[in-house]
This record gives C-alpha cells, sequence and structure tokens, in this order.
C-alpha cells in the first residue's frame, strides 16, 4: 500500500503526465530537509525503460503535506553512482529550493500562496509536478495593479505579470550582457506602463539613439540640435564641468564665478542698480536659475582685471575670460549660448522636455550619441535634477519616470570616474524620489560597474543573461536566500528571458518577454537606414564624414569682400583659392554693401 493512500490527500486530483496514468502514481519522496532545502528521492525512467523527463532543472515541483504543499524549484538532480543502468530502473536524487507553501480554501476560491513556510516536508512526503493552480497562485498579484509582460518559462500557457505601481514606485533595474534584449524589454515595459499608468512622464537618457524608433506613438526626440537647456539654469559645478571640458577646475577661477555670476544676475535684473549686489538682500547664488547675460559676466572679469588690487589674479582671470569665449564661440554648445535662450524661457524649457502638457506624447528622449561627455554629464546633471525638483514642487501630482540606459557610466561604482553632480542627483531619486512621484529605471550591463547604493535602492529586478562571475555576485547579494538557486541559471538564459524578483513580483519569477514587432524594436530604423545605405565600401564619403567631425557651421558666402574656398580642398592644398566650379555671382550695386557696419554714410565717425 502507498503511503498516501492512508494519509489526507489533496482536494483536487494530482495532475497526470497522462490521462490513463494510475492515479495513486507517486513521483517520488522526500529523503532528506534541512530547513530551506530538501532532497527528493525519484525515478529518471519508466518500468518498461522510457526516460520521463519529468524532473529537469528550473521546474517548480510540489510536495504534498495534507492540507499545504510545500513549493520547491529544482536546481539540480543526479544519480548517486553517476552511470545509467539499461536492464533496470535508475533512481535519481534531485535537488530542490524551497520557496513558500500553497494552501486550499473554501470553494470556489483558488489556492493562497505564502512565502514563508510554516510546515516543512517530511520524509516520506510525496513529490509530483506542480498543478497549474498551485502555480497559478503561486504568481498570484493578490489584486494588485499589474500588467501582462510575457509568460512563464515554467508553463507558457501562464502571464507573466507585474504590479505596475511597484515596480515603478520602488524602482528597478534591467541587467543583463549585450545582445540579450534589454532594450526591447525596456522598450516593452515602457509600452505596458504608460498603457496602465496615462499620467506617467518619461524622461530617457539614450546614449545610442534607439529608443525613438522602438515608441514612435509616444516619444519625442529631443538631441543637441533641438534642445534648449539655458546656461543659466545650470549650476556652477555643471558649468564648471562644461568650461573645463571634463578637466579639473582650477579653484581660483571657480572662485572668481561663484562671486561674479550673482553680480551678473542682479544686472539683468536690475540694469540700472549696477553691479551692486546687497547680500542676504537679493538671496542671489551662483546656482539659482535667474537668467544673465554672458557679456555681463565678462565685463565684470574686464573690470575686475582693470583694478589695482586685483594685479596678482589678472593671469587667473585672463584665462577664464578665454576659457568663457572659448565655450560660447563652439558650436557644439550652441543649445546653452543661443541668443534666444537668455531670456526667461524656463516654463518653455522645462514643458518641452518634462511633456507638460505632454499632449498624447508622454516619452521624451534625449538622444547623446556623438555629443561631448562633458556636455554629457552636465545635461543628465541638470535633468535629473530638474525630474526632482519638479515632482518635489508640483506635490506629487507630476509622475516621473527617469530612465537611465547604460547606467553605470552615470553611476560608477568607484567614486573617482563619473560626474559627481550627476551621480548626486540620481542618487537623490533614488533614494527619495518615490515619496513624491519621480522614480528611476536602471538599465546596465555591468551591475558590477554599477553603484551599489544606487542598485541597492531598486526593489524589482529583471535579471537576463549575465555571463560575468563579479556580475552574477553582485545580483545573488540582491535577491533573498530562499530564491537564491534560481540565479544559478544566468549564465545560460536564452534570448528575451528573464528572472524577475523584487516588490514587483508575488515571488521570483523565470519569464519570457513578449515577442515585439520588428519595426518597434529599439534601433531598427537605424539598422533599416544603414542596410539601405550600405554598399560595396567604395561609395563612403569622407569629406562628408570630415565636415560632420568638425561640426563648425560654413561661412555665409553672400558677403562680396569673403574669398570663396573649396569645400573639398584643405588649407596648403594646391588650388585650394581657386574653387573647381566657382559659379560667377552678380556684384552687387554699391548701396547694397554696408560699409558703415549697420550706421548711415553720412554720420559714421561723426558725433552728432
Amino acid at each position: 500500500m502507498y503511503a498516501h493512500e492512508t494519509s489526507r490527500g489533496e482536494a483536487v486530483a494530482q495532475e497526470r503526465r497522462d490521462a490513463a496514468q494510475n492515479d495513486k502514481r507517486i513521483l517520488g519522496h522526500v529523503v532528506q530537509c534541512d530547513g530551506a532545502r530538501a532532497t527528493i528521492a525519484a525515478f529518471a525512467d519508466e518500468e518498461d525503460g522510457t526516460v520521463t523527463a519529468q524532473w529537469t532543472v528550473g521546474r517548480m515541483i510540489s510536495i504534498n503535506l495534507g492540507g499545504t504543499r510545500t513549493v520547491g524549484l529544482v536546481y539540480g538532480i543526479g544519480k548517486a553512482d553517476l552511470s545509467w543502468n539499461q536492464g533496470a530502473r535508475n533512481a535519481i536524487e534531485v535537488s530542490v529550493e524551497l520557496v513558500g507553501e500553497v494552501r486550499d480554501r473554501e470553494a470556489p476560491q483558488p489556492p493562497v500562496f505564502d512565502r514563508g513556510i510554516t510546515s516543512y516536508p517530511h520524509v516520506g512526503a510525496i513529490a509530483h509536478r506542480i498543478r497549474t493552480r498551485d502555480l497559478q497562485a503561486v504568481y498570484d498579484l493578490a489584486g494588485r495593479h499589474s500588467i501582462t509582460i510575457g509568460n512563464l518559462s515554467q508553463d507558457e500557457t501562464i502571464e507573466a505579470r507585474i504590479a505596475i505601481d511597484d515596480t515603478l514606485a520602488r524602482h528597478f533595474a534591467i541587467v543583463g550582457t549585450t545582445g540579450v534584449g534589454k532594450s526591447t524589454a525596456v522598450s516593452l515595459l515602457l509600452r505596458k506602463a504608460i498603457e496602465a499608468r496615462p499620467d506617467l512622464r518619461v524622461l530617457i537618457l539614450d546614449p545610442h539613439n534607439e529608443f525613438a524608433a522602438s515608441l514612435p506613438e509616444y516619444c519625442v526626440r529631443v538631441d543637441a540640435g533641438s534642445l534648449d537647456l539655458p546656461f543659466w539654469m545650470f549650476r556652477l559645478e555643471e558649468f564648471t564641468e562644461v568650461l573645463f571640458r571634463g578637466r579639473e577646475a582650477v579653484p581660483e577661477e571657480v572662485d572668481v564665478l561663484r562671486d561674479l555670476i550673482p553680480t551678473a544676475k542682479n544686472l539683468y535684473r536690475n540694469p540700472a542698480g549696477g553691479a551692486f549686489l546687497r547680500r542676504g538682500v537679493d538671496a542671489l547664488t551662483a546656482d539659482t536659475p535667474v537668467p544673465y547675460r554672458m557679456a555681463d559676466l565678462i565685463k565684470q572679469i574686464d573690470e575686475r582685471m582693470g583694478l589695482l588690487e586685483s594685479k596678482n589674479e589678472r593671469p587667473v582671470l585672463k584665462s577664464l575670460r578665454t576659457r568663457i569665449e572659448s565655450a560660447v564661440a563652439d558650436p557644439r554648445y550652441k543649445f546653452m549660448f543661443a541668443s534666444r535662450l537668455i531670456e526667461d524661457t524656463i516654463h518653455e524649457t522645462i514643458g518641452k522636455i518634462f511633456r507638460v502638457p505632454h499632449g498624447g506624447r508622454p516619452v521624451t528622449c534625449f538622444e547623446m550619441a556623438g555629443m561631448p561627455s562633458e556636455i554629457v554629464n552636465s545635461v543628465c546633471s541638470v535633468l535629473a535634477r530638474l525630474a526632482f525638483d519638479l515632482a518635489l514642487w508640483s506635490e506629487g501630482r507630476l509622475r516621473l519616470l527617469v530612465l537611465c540606459e547604460e547606467a553605470h557610466r552615470y553611476m560608477p561604482a568607484d567614486p573617482r570616474l563619473g560626474f559627481a553632480p550627476t551621480r548626486h542627483a540620481l542618487s537623490r531619486i533614488a533614494k527619495e524620489g518615490r515619496k513624491y512621484g519621480c522614480y528611476l529605471g536602471v538599465v546596465t550591463q555591468r551591475p558590477g560597474e554599477l553603484d551599489p547604493t544606487i542598485l541597492s535602492q531598486c526593489s524589482t529586478f529583471f535579471a537576463m543573461r549575465l555571463a560575468n562571475e563579479h556580475d552574477q555576485a553582485i545580483i545573488r547579494s540582491a535577491i533573498a536566500d530562499s530564491s537564491a538557486s534560481s540565479l544559478a541559471f544566468l549564465s545560460s538564459m536564452g534570448q528575451r528571458e528573464a528572472i524577475a524578483f523584487g516588490e514587483g513580483v508575488a515571488t521570483t519569477m523565470r519569464l519570457k518577454f513578449e515577442r515585439l514587432d520588428a519595426s518597434l524594436l529599439p534601433g531598427s530604423s537605424k539598422r533599416h537606414e544603414e542596410e539601405a545605405a550600405a554598399g560595396d565600401g567604395n561609395d563612403v564619403d569622407l569629406i562628408e564624414i570630415v565636415e560632420r567631425l568638425r561640426n563648425v557651421p560654413k561661412a555665409p558666402s553672400n558677403l562680396p569682400f569673403a574669398e570663396p574656398v573649396s569645400a573639398q580642398l584643405q588649407p596648403g592644398d594646391p588650388g585650394y583659392r581657386k574653387p573647381e566650379a566657382a559659379a560667377p555671382r552678380p556684384v552687387p550695386d554699391q548701396d547694397e554693401i554696408d560699409f558703415g557696419y549697420g550706421l548711415k554714410p553720412g554720420r559714421f565717425g561723426s558725433r552728432s
């Protein structure tokens, strides 16, 4: 007589591998348990020698204890003698990690799952493949607002669902090596989140310019050409990063900026009041987001150089003046120093970047490919800081998600690397943002190089394939001990597969993300353009590439006193000043040439 015939069994019959199978069939027995793990004795084949494949790594199993059923995850199987017996049945040992337990409730209520275990399996307890109803109970979110992002790897008929509010509000991280589908998973999550939370605004820090094509109906693209971010919105640290091009700042020059920027701001607010700044009354600092003119700042530097007592600091002032003029003249910085940005346009700038109002497009992709690192550092710092401040001062009415692709660039584990203000701004969102409706999404292929403080604030993880041992150790340190064996599969998971754990899921879940349409894959449009433009390699226009590399605007050619030169030659080349095919231009009338530089000829140089 089988042991389970005398004990109180399950209210619902066990699932059978086949309809004709004997209902008294036992698949395995518990032979060892230490509280966190158990060992099950079973057979790998039938009596007729057919291999059943019922026990495989990654499969959920159920251990019947009468009124409750302990749920376990198979993380190891093997034969004690490491040999296969062809003439008799082959006994195997199955290593199981205990996950929780399922309890039956009064019909028609479904079973309920608890992560804790109140009754541990005893030796001889019956183990079998988990029923579908129990598996659904394991991943049930207990009525929380949820979205479907794929299917369980254990059973593809069961949807993989996450609690979207908890996933966003408590921050999330998606980690995985290159090419496993991180960007596709991000695109899918964003689509589902926007559908579930129409009030959500999303700012994507996109270093590869790939997400705009995957969210065409939701997204607004912002790059260096379309970005308007006035220089006066930068704090002193951020502005210094731009001026010094990522190099270490000179303390004396920074001190001069700290003194003179408030004066320039006061001159803009009170043009007739002079440069006199009442300390403690005007409450203007170098960090106050108030407009000022670069001309006023340079004028203040010149006036200080002219003072007799400033003789010793003149080299510092000259150097600072040169840096400012160089930055203002740099075409890469035109998004900061354009003349139209001197006015108080902070409302327009914030509204455009953070989509207020969003007009049906709540996602902003800030595309950074090709931008110098010192610009990226400063701009990311400004945007992250503004996102937190907006959420804070909107008193929770504005919900913002800041998604950091390649997050280890902005928040490296080594404090000597990266840009400190960017790290501080994102760290502030991670630590305090959920209280005010500002959320953080972290995407990285190297979690080992990411600031552990930021990673520890992410309450939901989607761990895709990771080959690096150090990266795997980082993720193991974040998962609960009762689910640690799930991460044994990190190095061998397939495309679009992930292990999800944390606040956003009921329990650790191995899932496969939904497949997106090929036209909505991140970077798909860029790949199509590259494939369409690709030839045999002989049609590469190197001249055009160099011109784009230089990023220098062409000089106007409509000036009568300007000498045209060939765009295909460089200075020093033969025929440089003789264009290959210069079209004759009409000589303008004498009246059309303004030799007075905007002044009437009759009054040029006169006092009256």
